[in-house]
């Protein structure tokens, strides 16, 4: 008879999350030699809210990861056109090809945070679903050396690590427990509401801007697409949440009768989902023997669909830095995660205002174009592979 798989006293990294930041941190520690332990408290492959997108950023990282031929066989349809709406402008634009990427994409969670988990697992990380975070455990000057966690078959674990990286989203656990400190916040956010449909003809991405609303369509895995609507804070309860079924169709039906009749030619695939906003937030990210990475550490609106792309970006610094050793190391991975996110941040915020005419909200985009290739020749520039300290 085979028991529980043990776990190690002592790990160099344990990772609380195993979604798009914390499986890509862990899969580059394990990859350079590290011993790495990930738990998350949810099932693999489950799914989750998201805008699904993956900016050109990301997808530079997921290629040069070797991850992107697993996420094209799952079905995720490469994304070659974008086209944004302004009430009667239409602005096409093709994507075209820089730093080896030539084309965006959008996979499901349930795809895209498998992927993620697996290539972490065969780099030797030891991937722990269903288990959860009981506390955080402290040594000498406050240091955190480890954590408690609850497994429903082992029961609670006392683990050592050299490092204890929250990676458990926008509420983090970890960020509470270590008394992360937030130095901004959001002054505006957006509801969201989205839906599955099949029988949508493949325009690449399409997003859709009147005064007051947006809505957008992102094609995903096995032909299907996501299209979403997103409306301001002030009209979230009234206007979509209250009754989101009649409130989603008629958000859409006031960004684009024309995106409305497609949809009425189409079959709903799934449920709609609405999420009814929150404001960003960036949060010191970083501390004597603990660090956080994606949403836990930095959350902006996901209107401009970048949640990803940042996730993604984030664990790439974070890993250099943790796979460095020491304090001062961490410290500059927050430097440089924000020297790459203010922009993001600021702009990100003034669009989920919705207090924007149809110039603003263009300028606005160009902003947001100019902060995003800031971003991908960052990341671009970045020495991909380091070893670990000694």
């Amino acid at each position: 008879m085979t028991g529980p798989r043990p776990y190690l006293k002592r790990y160099d990294a344990l990772i609380v999350g195993a979604r798009c930041a914390g499986a890509s941190t862990a899969m580059l520690l394990a990859r350079s030699g590290a011993n790495v332990l990930v738990v998350d408290k949810q099932a693999l492959g489950s799914d989750r809210i998201s805008t699904h997108a993956v900016m050109r950023g990301g997808v530079l990282q997921l290629h040069r990861w070797g991850l992107l031929p697993k996420i094209r066989a799952a079905g995720t349809p490469p994304i070659t056109r974008t086209t944004f709406h302004y009430a009667g402008e239409t602005v096409v634009i093709d994507i075209r090809p820089d730093h080896g990427v030539d084309y965006l994409c959008a996979p499901r969670r349930t795809v895209l945070d498998r992927i993620l988990a697996e290539a972490a697992s065969d780099a030797g990380a030891d991937i722990r679903h269903n288990v959860s975070l009981g506390g955080l455990v402290k040594g000498q000057d406050s240091r955190i050396t480890g954590a408690i966690l609850r497994d429903p078959v082992s029961g609670p674990i006392a683990i050592q690590a050299g490092i204890v990286i929250g990676a458990d989203g926008r509420q983090s656990t970890v960020a509470r427990q270590v008394g992360a400190e937030t130095y901004a916040v959001g002054r505006h956010y957006a509801g969201v509401a989205y839906c599955y449909f099949d029988g949508l003809r493949d325009q690449g991405s399409r997003w859709f801007f009147r005064p007051g609303a947006s809505a957008g369509v992102v094609p995903t895995n096995n032909g299907q697409h996501c299209v979403f609507v997103c409306v301001p804070k002030a009209a979230i309860a009234s206007r979509v949440l209250r009754n989101i079924k009649d409130g989603y169709f008629a958000a859409l039906a006031e960004n684009s009768g024309t995106l409305r009749r497609e949809i009425d030619n189409a079959t709903p695939a799934s449920r709609i989902i609405g999420f009814a906003g929150a404001p960003g937030h960036m949060r010191n990210s970083q501390g004597r023997g603990w660090a956080l990475v994606g949403d836990a550490g930095y959350f902006k609106d996901p209107l401009t669909a970048h949640g990803i792309t940042d996730a993604l970006r984030d664990a790439e610094i974070l890993a250099r830095a943790v796979l460095k050793g020491n304090d001062r190391a961490l410290a500059r991975y927050q430097e440089e995660r924000d020297a790459q996110s203010h922009k993001l941040f600021a702009v990100t915020d003034r669009i989920a205002s919705f207090q924007w005419d149809m110039a603003q909200i263009k300028a606005l985009h160009q902003e947001l174009q100019a902060a995003m290739k800031s971003e991908v020749n960052h990341l671009a520039a970045i020495v991909p592979r380091i070893s670990i300290a000694a």
